[in-house]
């Protein structure tokens, strides 16, 4: 601000307070109108010929003529205002002690012009201060003056009534003018919280209004989701299947690599749903931990097992280390979500590495008995994160560059998933990365120790006994074909439920390689009726069916007055990606739910399970 300023719009801003414009407003017009009235005040002294109060009324008007300019300049008020209660105490007391030594109407007007101006521009604490300081000194001189104490070799002046009339006259025109600035200032004040008010009240109808909105957005987008998820992996479960029922009949060598890339690319497509799905069940924040016991030694073969093709298929060499201290422990936790964690950190590492090595360290860092702290690495000697990047990759539907979306594909949730599911367990993923020479994520979880072992068995940590574990290196056409060949569910009668015409044949397909007839009911209410004079095994009902659907067929059969056909065991099959599609299955009265796309032994599994516990 130009030190030759004098306007008081330059000296105010919007982000002051309204009080705080208040007090500027009545130091800038406060000091014109002292100006006016200490300078006539100095006249009417000076034209009387008394020296000590010429000299005090001119170091008055010259010191605030130079706090006005100060003001102009830089509007430090709270400053001002100390200077200006210092000086007028100072011209009190020694108006009171020296000059005049008596207590007149104007000592009593100078004192409660400093009460009023201290508590209006200083707060409770300096105004009780200043105004005790002027007070107190004043009161103690006039209880002097009464017992005749009070003396001091100096004659006091004595000003004429003019002079009395035109103090008296300024300092009430400062003290109505402070009030009724300060008065003006607090209306205003009231009148914007008033409005205030009515505003916050307004955003708070329009903020409650927007979670309305956003909550049925959120219900929406779920019922979508799943509308979506059934109309994608219904077709995908009818491409799926047919694939591996072709595949279970010897096809020819060419037919077999079409039957494989037909496959493969049902799965990348069902992956990427299941991602989207996945993100959006976690963000919901409808996601449940479980308490599992397991193996973690034999978990983390499983995982890599399912991986080291892929990392063989690009020429890279892919080490499984697992702390020895780990082999035997059985651990509580969810593998579930574990196995997720873990899968989508290879899984990256493999995508985005092009030759080298891909390292699973698996340590124990902690063993407290009772619990233990074990710390996971995937590291990989790929094309590495730039330092600025490593937080964007978390974010969802994110990857590092255009470019890597292009080059590499994917939708960018892999991480952000598992981000999000370390973070729900109070965990934290740690980054290191070199741009050419490769990335290393690491976290660290805790796990509840059973007192059980695990049984004895060659857990290795090299790559070929990576790959010796059956579960995941075995082709699918050879588990098919075992199956086959077992034929484990001859004999038993199945209930289907199956209102899609592409489904039925699938599953009367699936069911023919185990020698299986199933009876076909093409919705809830014809499987109802087949019930009441049919006997089966095991029922497959799907959910969403016309007429009558999974839920309500299910109810309705589990009311049958004969116990073996209310009792019958029922699985579900859905391609939906409800969250609470287990509750809603179990309070339906199904024992168990499969989802589509399935997989063929997963569903014999657990139809020989349930049939076996009739």
């Amino acid at each position: 601000m130009s030190f030759f300023n004098f306007s008081i719009n330059k000296i105010l801003t919007r982000d002051l307070s309204i009080l705080d414009q208040a007090r500027i407003r009545l130091l800038y017009f406060g000091f014109l109108l002292a100006i006016v009235g200490v300078g006539a005040l100095f006249l009417s002294i000076y034209l009387q010929g008394l020296h000590v109060m010429t000299l005090t009324a001119g170091g008055v008007l010259i010191a605030i003529t130079a706090l006005f300019k100060y003001l102009t300049f830089k509007p430090h008020w709270r400053t001002i205002s100390h200077l200006l209660l210092v000086i007028g105490t100072m011209v009190n007391l020694a108006t009171v002690f020296v000059i005049l030594q008596d207590v007149n109407i104007i000592t009593v007007q100078v004192i409660i012009l400093v009460i009023v101006f201290s508590f209006y521009m200083l707060g409770q604490n300096w105004g009780m201060f200043y105004s005790l300081l002027n007070l107190l000194p004043v009161l103690i001189f006039m209880v002097m003056k009464y017992d005749h104490n009070y003396f001091m070799d100096f004659k006091p002046e004595r000003a004429d009534e003019s002079t009395t009339i035109i103090a008296v006259f300024a300092n009430f025109i400062l003290i109505i003018f402070i009030h009724s600035h300060f008065y003006t200032a607090f209306l205003k004040n009231m009148k914007q919280l008033k409005d205030t008010g009515e505003e916050q009240a307004a955003l708070n109808i329009k903020f409650e209004k927007a979670i309305e909105k956003a909550e049925k957005s959120s219900q929406v987008q779920s019922e979508f989701l799943s509308t979506m998820s059934h109309e994608i992996r219904t077709p995908l479960n009818a491409v799926i299947g047919m694939s591996n029922l072709l595949l279970m009949n010897s096809p020819r060598p060419d037919q077999s690599e079409n039957l494989d890339i037909l496959k493969f690319s049902a799965n990348n497509l069902l992956a990427i749903v299941n991602d989207v799905l996945d993100f959006n069940k976690i963000e919901s924040g409808k996601i449940v931990f479980e308490k599992i016991k397991f193996n973690l030694a034999d978990l983390m073969q499983n995982i890599c097992g399912g991986q080291i093709i892929k990392a063989e298929e690009k020429g890279l060499l892919f080490k499984l280390d697992i702390d020895s201290a780990l082999q035997r422990k059985l651990v509580f936790g969810d593998p579930t979500r574990l196995t997720q964690i873990i899968f989508n950190l290879v899984s990256n590492a493999i995508k985005f590495t092009a030759e080298g090595n891909i390292w699973v360290r698996v340590t124990c860092l902690e063993d407290r008995h009772n619990n233990i702290t074990v710390g996971f690495s995937v590291k990989d000697t790929g094309i590495g994160i730039k330092k600025n990047n490593l937080e964007n990759i978390f974010e969802p539907f994110t990857q590092e560059s255009i470019t890597t979306t292009r080059q590499y594909g994917g939708t960018g949730l892999g991480l952000a998933i598992v981000k999000r599911l370390l973070e729900l367990q109070g965990l934290q993923m740690h980054v290191s990365s070199k741009i050419n020479h490769g990335s290393e994520f690491s976290f660290n979880m805790e796990f509840p120790v059973s007192t059980e072992l695990a049984a004895t068995k060659n857990s290795g940590t090299s790559v070929s006994e990576v790959r010796s574990q059956p579960a995941y290196t075995q082709p699918v056409l050879q588990q098919f074909m075992s199956m086959e060949a077992e034929n484990p569910g001859s004999g038993l009668r199945i209930l289907i439920a199956e209102d899609n015409p592409v489904n039925v044949m699938l599953m009367k397909k699936l069911f023919s390689k185990w020698s299986i007839v199933p009876t076909i009911a093409e919705n809830g209410e014809r499987a109802v009726e087949i019930m009441q004079y049919g006997n089966f095994d095991i029922i497959l009902m799907d959910l969403q069916m016309p007429v009558m659907n999974g839920f309500d067929a299910s109810i309705e059969i589990r009311k049958m007055t004969d116990p073996a056909k209310a009792n019958i065991p029922i699985i579900a099959l859905t391609a939906s990606a409800l969250f609470d599609i287990r509750d809603q299955v179990t309070s339906a009265g199904m024992n168990d739910y499969v989802a589509k796309p399935f997989k063929p032994d997963e569903l014999m599994e657990k139809i020989q399970n349930l049939v076996a516990t009739v």
